[in-house]
């Protein structure tokens, strides 16, 4: 269940990036409040995984799991380069969580 929490809380922490990219400097607030509860429960998740799995582990996951999030977001959602190199630092990235997970012990 704790790997859940991380999965869950990665994808929320893709939630938050991206209501962060149309807050306006939280201004705009229905973005804003997005952007709240989406870190809010990102970090819940995180909270309630680390009760099993190592944190540094669940923290590299997590965090992985939301790069990889955004940048696909980015490149699908806002027409943000996909170049080779992205594509081969996104296998490469893909690739250290699977270790990670795989490694943990859990």
């Amino acid at each position: 269940m704790a790997w859940f929490f991380v999965f869950i809380g990665g994808v929320l922490e893709v939630g938050f990036t991206t209501c962060m990219r149309y807050t306006d400097g939280f201004r705009n607030i229905p973005w804003t409040i997005g952007f709240l509860v989406c870190i809010a429960a990102s970090m819940y998740f995180l909270e309630l995984a680390t009760k099993s799995i190592p944190i540094g582990t669940a923290y590299a996951v997590w965090t992985g799991i939301g790069a990889l999030g955004t940048v696909l977001i980015g490149m699908i959602w806002f027409h943000e380069p996909a170049t080779l190199v992205r594509g081969l630092l996104i296998f490469v990235l893909v690739g250290a969580i699977a270790g990670l997970k795989i490694t943990s012990g859990h």
